[in-house]
């Protein structure tokens, strides 16, 4: 039985994953090269903003059921299975850039080699098809020296929403096995029936090609019901009367259909999404196959920030010399995480426009600092980013903002006018002054 797991990478994805199996009973070790992160975390402080991470690093920090470090010998030493969790960013190309994998299975292989045990190798990055084939396992054997049945070989994509990353490591819809032999699937099967219990979720045991597509397809997937609705959303616009957020409660009531991922607004952003989609689409071109609709929910999710400016123009008419409001900068509410945000997409492309822009969010100004630089005016508060505003657009719905009221553009703006790009306000409640909304037709 094993008790004892070893995590590489604590970022978004690793870091949760890490603290989770912690609180567990497991022995966890935790890597990663980042030498600033590791000290943040040894003081108990999360390096990412997510939901609950906080307080659960503190509680198996203090237990001593977590540990982190730097080095690949230690954490081998002290693990009998390692959960590979590092980034697979973009190339150029909109390819997937594998190198941090292959650097980390390169650590991991020279590492291993002088270690004598069976170790089960859990792959967690988002990787292409035919990667844990014809690049891990054959890596992993030229640096270790090691070949299958000394150790075990699994590809397990996570489903992780930012924001919601604990309660969907703790309450998943299912878990993908790709195991590269029998006996690696078994073993990782027993570490998620000890970690889960009685609340085991339904399990598929498959090869790792297949579990690689299940990762790319279910996110293209997810991503096409949002440009699906978004798309929808352009139509509504343009038809009195009409409003995209009832179709989408009247479609989302048929089953076959579902509610979930189906609210219009500035489109996906993420550190998923668009990286996943675009690396779908380009593996597509590699094997000879154009993948149409694919291109298509691209298109679309870029229009929308082009309709956001129509909808703020519309608004205020010419856009020169106004001051513009921003209320929300991380791609989505619950995480600091600002990569691919589309409403730092939308700033972008309202400063062309020679206007002053203010922005505020509870938890990412610092890291939209990275990329917005001093381009925009940072505040602390909501009422100091109104004060003296031409408009207020709502650009991530984070609860905060839910309780924002008329009565207070009135008071602070130079000319009350809201508009609702995720559309989390009743448009009853705002009719004393301009408002409109991503999807809403003219009334």
């Amino acid at each position: 039985m094993i008790n004892r797991i070893g995590i590489v990478g604590l970022g978004y994805v690793g870091l949760p994953l890490a603290c989770a199996f912690a609180s567990r009973s497991f022995k966890v070790t935790g890597l990663d090269t980042d030498l600033e992160k590791i000290e943040l975390i040894k003081r108990e402080e999360a390096p990412i903003y997510e939901e609950g991470l906080q307080d659960l690093l503190k509680k198996v920090l203090e237990e001593k059921s977590l540990k982190v470090t730097s080095s690949y010998k230690e954490m081998l030493e002290e693990s009998d299975a390692c959960f590979i969790c590092v980034g697979t960013p973009s190339n150029p190309d909109g390819s997937v850039d594998l190198r941090y994998v292959k650097e980390t299975i390169e650590m991991l292989g020279e590492s291993y080699r002088r270690v004598d045990k069976y170790l089960l190798l859990v792959v967690r990055s988002t990787i292409p098809p035919g990667t844990t084939l014809n690049v891990i396992k054959k890596t992993l054997e030229e640096w270790s020296g090691k070949n299958i049945g000394e150790y075990g070989l699994c590809f397990n994509p996570e489903f992780l929403r930012e924001g919601r990353a604990l309660y969907d490591i703790f309450n998943p819809d299912r878990i993908i096995i790709g195991a590269i032999d029998e006996e690696s699937g078994r073993i990782l099967l027993d570490i998620y029936k000890r970690f889960h219990g009685i609340s085991m979720p339904p399990v598929l045991i498959t090869n790792p090609t297949n579990a690689e597509l299940i990762k790319y397809v279910s996110n293209v997937f997810l991503a096409t019901k949002i440009s699906f609705i978004n798309m929808i959303s352009q139509l509504c616009q343009r038809i009195p009367n009409a409003d995209v957020k009832v179709i989408a409660e009247g479609i989302g009531m048929d089953k076959r259909i579902g509610r979930e991922f189906l609210n219009a607004g500035l489109g996906w952003g993420g550190s998923c999404f668009p990286k996943d989609v675009k690396a779908f689409l380009r593996f597509g071109e590699e094997i000879g196959l154009r993948l149409n609709l694919v291109e298509s929910i691209i298109e679309i999710n870029e229009s929308q920030i082009e309709n956001a400016v129509k909808l703020v123009e519309e608004l205020v008419g010419r856009l020169d010399g106004k001051t513009i409001s921003i209320l929300g900068l991380a791609f989505k509410p619950g995480t600091d995480d600002v990569r691919e945000s589309r409403s730092i997409r939308l700033v972008e492309e309202l400063l062309k426009y020679n206007v002053e822009i203010k922005v505020h969010d509870p938890k990412a100004l610092e890291k939209a600092k990275k990329i917005l630089g001093d381009k925009v005016i940072y505040c602390r508060t909501i009422e100091e980013c109104l004060t003296g505003s031409d408009l207020c657009i709502l650009g991530t719905e984070w609860a905060e903002y839910k309780e924002l009221r008329q009565e207070t553009l009135k008071k602070y703006m130079r000319r009350p006018a809201l508009l609702d790009c995720r559309r989390l306000y009743d448009p009853e409640e705002f009719r004393e002054i301009k408002f409109s909304a991503i999807g809403l037709g003219p009334r």
